[in-house]
């Protein structure tokens, strides 16, 4: 019976992350957290459908988020799910040097808290 439920929570792991959108958010939260606003003007697709994704990483346990006012900022909960995505490109024989960003991008268009009051200082 254990070894089920082990091999079962192995293998819903394995099939969260068998989506390619899903590999990059966590590739994307791998430097530091981020808020949906950030991840649109990063990986260039609508609040909708990335917070979806964010979901289902969320309730299987792989990220973990605070609010700030109206504003959830999403991170890793443990980094080791990286090991796993490195490991997975090494045994394809992936080089993944370059393939992950910080979130170091024109983010004009984002008003959370950490880029709102930003950019009113600078207007």
């Amino acid at each position: 019976m254990l070894a089920t439920t082990y091999s079962n929570q192995i293998g819903q792991l394995f099939k969260l992350m068998g989506d390619p959108f899903r590999v990059r958010l966590l590739l994307a939260l791998t430097e530091q957290e981020a808020c949906v606003c950030h991840l649109e003007c990063l990986l260039g697709k609508r609040q909708a459908y990335i917070s979806q994704h964010l979901m289902s990483l969320r309730e299987a346990g792989v990220l973990t988020t605070r609010r700030e006012g109206k504003y959830i900022f999403y991170r890793l909960k443990d980094r080791g799910v990286l090991t796993l995505v490195r490991q997975a490109a090494e045994i394809l024989g992936i080089n993944d040097k370059g393939k992950t960003k910080s979130i170091d991008i024109n983010l004009s268009k984002c008003e959370c808290p950490n880029c709102g009051p930003a950019l009113i200082a600078t207007k």
